[in-house]
Formats: structure tokens, sequence, C-alpha cells
């Protein structure tokens, strides 16, 4: 099965986009305009390294710089722009940072949230997918996460998806907004410059000849999902809830369904960049995260259609290819710069 979005569902509507400069959201933004959709985003920071300026692709969009959590502002740009639906990405996303920040994360990840959701109902939006994570299941000895299962997210961020979850289920029941919830699993792919992140560290690291610091014992499991295959999931929520109001207020589980420890990701990506010889160096320290998580996508597939395209391998193979081409017009624009 191909997930291949409605082209006639998206052309000529207006999208507003938060979190457009993320990797989801410039994914998304991408995506969007390739279908003929107008594309309204919220980007507070212009990252010169995003992928929407990497492609050239801001001229293209218009760009809004209101507060997230200021609601009336954010009712007028869905007003003044007639949005049609809304992509909700931004978050503080880091669970270290939100661990050190609780206060921050829950500013913008909760009141963010009923932020949007408050300005999509007073301004009627006709569909609104909220980004929540698969953290939000927290610990359970009940594995695979369905969506059934109790939300139990104790941790700073964990807990700030908990409250994204419940407060999008309220409005959708009690006000009527046509919202739909994604949980995705680990997003990675080229163009996240969050090189605090596995993913990009161990490549970039690899690519300089490195050595890979893995500040746990490496045996954590997860799963992950490759962001083209995020950016079909949003999509194909967002095109279901146009066409079946009775999934307004339910999420939706979205992974490759592969179960893997860190180590193994390291060792994958180490083989497939020709560097076995780089073996990772493991620390063994503590961390504040739970040791499985990982999810089966039954719902998505039977409510939605939707399954991934992409394997582990095959992803992980375009992101190398992507950081190689990145990495190697960076060193030689510095280079001849020196020169």
């Amino acid at each position: 099965m191909q997930n291949i979005s409605c082209q006639n569902h998206w052309r000529d509507r207006t999208v507003f986009v938060t979190g457009a400069t993320g990797l989801v959201g410039s994914w998304l933004v991408k995506e969007l305009l390739e279908l003929g959709a107008n594309v309204v985003a919220l980007v507070r920071e212009k990252s010169r390294q995003s992928i929407l300026n990497h492609d050239g692709l801001l001229s293209r969009i218009v760009t809004v710089n209101e507060s997230l959590v200021d609601s009336p502002a954010i009712q007028s740009v869905l007003d003044d722009h007639s949005v049609q639906a809304i992509f909700h990405l931004a978050s503080q996303s880091l669970v270290g940072l939100a661990k050190d920040d609780p206060l921050g994360t829950l500013e913008a990840n909760v009141r963010g949230t009923w932020s949007i959701l408050e300005a999509a109902r007073q301004a009627g939006v006709r569909q609104v997918v909220i980004a929540s994570s698969y953290k939000a299941y927290g610990a359970s000895e009940y594995l695979p996460f369905r969506e059934t299962h109790p939300l139990r997210g104790m941790y700073p961020y964990d807990c700030s998806k908990v409250c994204t979850d419940l407060i999008s289920t309220m409005y959708a029941k009690n006000y009527g907004v046509p919202v739909g919830i994604v949980r995705c699993a680990n997003v990675f792919g080229g163009g996240d410059l969050n090189f605090s992140r596995m993913i990009p560290d161990l490549v970039c690291s690899t690519l300089r000849g490195q050595r890979f610091v893995i500040r746990s014992d490496g045996k954590f499991v997860r799963d992950f999902l490759f962001v083209k295959d995020a950016v079909s999931a949003y999509l194909r929520l967002a095109e279901h809830l146009a066409t079946n109001p009775d999934i307004a207020g339910e999420a939706f589980n979205f992974s490759m369904e592969e179960q893997v420890t860190v180590l193994d990701i390291a060792d994958m990506i180490l083989r497939l960049m020709g560097r076995s010889d780089l073996a990772p160096e493991i620390q063994n320290g503590a961390s504040a995260e739970t040791r499985e998580q990982y999810m089966v996508c039954d719902k998505a597939r039977e409510t939605l259609g939707w399954e991934p395209r992409y394997t582990l391998q095959q992803g992980l193979h375009e992101t190398i290819d992507w950081y190689a081409g990145f990495l190697g017009e960076k060193y030689s624009a510095a280079t001849a710069a020196r020169g």
C-alpha cells in the first residue's frame, strides 16, 4: 500500500503550520507546496540552516511572527488568511531540556496547544492535527503500546504530551473542533540540525571520523519513523478528518514497528557508512527515560489506510546521504571563505 496524499484535497487550500522550521515541519511544508497548498507558517526564528531556507522555500510561503501562546493573535492570523487546516507541530521537544526547565516546557507544549485549539475553535478551522508523542504512554509492563493504553507519562516532556492529548480530546468532544492527534515514534531524517539527538550526532561524528558517545548503556529499546513517513501520517490524518468527523479527538500511533536498541542503530549506521571500525564509546550513565517504548499501528492501518513506506535501513540510508551532502557543502563553503 502506498501513502499517496490527495493532491486535489490540498490544492489551493490555505494551511497554517507551527514548528515549520523543525524536522517534520520543514518536510511537511515542502510536501504541502508540492501538493499545491498555500502555506502560512509560524516562524519565530528563521534558522539559516533549516530546510526551508536551505531549499529556498521561505520565499514561497507566508511567515508570521506571533507568539504561540497568544491565542487572540493566532486567531487573527487564521481569520486574515482564511486558514482551512492547521498542523500544530511547535513544541519544546528536548527531553533533557524539559527536565531542566519544566515550566518553559509546560508553557510551550501545554499552553501552546490550548492557545492553538482555542484560536481554531473561534476561527472555525476545518481540520486541526496536533503533534503528540509516543512518550505520553510513559512506562508500562504491557508492550507494544496501543492507543487504548493509559497515558502515564511522568517526566516533564512526557507529561506535557499527556496534557496535549487530553486538551485536544476535550476540544473535540465539547466544542466540536475537528482535531486529530499524532503519536509518532522517534522521527529521524535529513534536515534535523539538532545534533544533541542520537542519529544526527552519530552520523556527523562518523563523517568526521570520530567515535560516537552513547551516554546510556545503549540497550534502551525504541522504534522509529522516517520523516517522509511522518509527513504522510500528518497529511493522511488531516484528509480523513475532512471526510470522517467521527475520528475527531482520537489519537493514532505511527511508527515502523521495528524495535531496536541504541546499539542496534549505531551498528547499522556504522555499517552503512563503512566505518564499523569506529566502535561507539559507551559511558553507561544513568538516564531519566523509560527503558522500553514501542508501538503498533493497527489503528492507523485500518482506519486511515496508512503504513510506512520506508524500512529503518532505507530511511537511514537517505538520512546519511542528506548529511553527507549538507556537511560537504558546508565544509566546502568554509574552506572557500578561508582561501
